[in-house]
């Protein structure tokens, strides 16, 4: 039988879809399952995206358009990095992209040769680790510590850095620990980026959902023209997922090669999702009524595990997950999500799916009710004791 590429060969599968399958397996024979492995908020679309969406179905929006991205929504990111970064770019720094994701592989395989690395953090997101397996590019990678709740340490970041690092991935607030660094920090990324002439790719994703430590960006230092690439989009603040739609801010010639990447593979992001994006970005009060709900919704999850003798859980300042600690139960990272979904009824991820450093912890989302999380509370606590 022939072989498949190398590349597919070293691919994994998504963790969070494998242990989503099993919960539904389990459903299937009858099982109450709550849902904490999915990270997709829990919210309806608001009504004026879809509805300006719908309208331009109606409008005929259903052809072709700049693989870019149409130019009212390049204006709208124009308009929204200079509100909430604090410079505008230009219209040719800006690439509209088919979901946020892509851009990661986009990035990597723009940037960096499989003979050089990627400086990034561990755990980290789910596909910065897809992207490596399939590029062949190897992960120099900086450890997340929980006693600095695990906010990215540059210095940290400094030392796993050689002479083959091509692009570092900065990520905060943090998927999957929610953490959020501090201004100090970025901008050391930033200075760091600069000092060693690397490429930085700064994953925004959850820019608009912190709590109690606002966000800060390290592309103000040079506005996106030199070696910062922003990557943002519309899925996690404006409960979007499946529109899948995100957009690149970078310098011009990196936004150029990766829009002519985009073109090879999915040729144009959809004509008409795109009027829904420009209508999410002049409407800011949803996000807010959102983080509302999942800030009561932190603190009962957060008070929950640290009554429990067994779990320690620091107390995540941006986007929706709680990174646990459960050392303390004698089990390690899979063998807890096993017991949890098999013995318990609770879907959480093993934090080994986001890299070795997430050994000792699992990840729960919190994107579901508070009735839920306070049930998933005492199944833990009943099972654990």
């Amino acid at each position: 039988m022939r072989s498949l590429s190398k590349g597919a060969e070293r691919l994994r599968g998504n963790a969070a879809f494998d242990v989503l399958a099993r919960a539904k397996d389990l459903e299937k024979k009858g099982k109450k399952i709550l849902h904490f492995e999915i990270g997709e908020p829990d919210f309806d679309t608001p009504r004026h995206i879809s509805d300006a969406a719908v309208e331009a179905l109606h409008q005929g929006k259903t052809h072709y358009v700049n693989s870019y991205g149409i130019p009212e929504l390049r204006k709208a990111i124009c308009d929204e990095v200079e509100k909430t970064r604090g410079f505008r770019p230009d219209m040719d720094q800006v690439l509209v992209t088919p979901g946020a994701n892509p851009i990661i592989f986009f990035a990597a395989s723009c940037l960096v040769e499989q003979s050089q690395n990627i400086a990034l953090q561990d755990p980290g997101f789910l596909t910065y680790y897809s992207v490596l397996q399939y590029t062949g590019i190897k992960g120099n990678l900086v450890t997340l510590k929980e006693e600095n709740e695990f906010r990215l340490d540059p210095e940290d970041l400094n030392q796993v850095i050689d002479d083959n690092t091509r692009l570092i991935v900065v990520n905060s607030p943090s998927n999957p620990t929610g953490g959020v660094m501090t201004k100090a920090e970025i901008e050391r990324v930033a200075e760091i980026a600069e000092e060693k002439d690397l490429y930085l790719l700064s994953d925004e994703i959850y820019s608009k959902m912190t709590y109690d430590r606002p966000f800060h960006t390290p592309s103000i230092r040079d506005e996106c023209k030199e070696r910062t690439i922003i990557l943002d989009g519309f899925s996690k603040a404006y409960a979007m997922t499946g529109w899948r739609l995100g957009y690149a801010v970078g310098p011009k010639k990196v936004i150029e090669k990766m829009g002519m990447l985009l073109q090879a593979t999915v040729s144009c992001t959809p004509d008409f999702l795109q009027y829904g994006a420009i209508a999410a970005l002049e409407g800011s009060q949803y996000v807010d009524k959102m983080m509302a709900e999942f800030t009561e919704r932190r603190n009962v999850l957060i008070s929950g595990l640290n009554s429990i003798p067994s779990l320690s859980c620091v107390n995540p300042q941006g986007a929706f997950y709680a990174f646990p600690n459960i050392t303390k139960t004698g089990m390690n990272s899979k063998e807890f999500a096993d017991f949890a979904l098999d013995e318990l009824g609770i879907a959480l991820l093993p934090g080994t799916a986001f890299g070795p450093g997430g050994e000792g912890y699992v990840r729960l989302s919190y994107a579901t009710g508070i009735d839920k999380i306070k049930e998933a509370i005492e199944r833990l606590k009943a099972g654990l004791e």
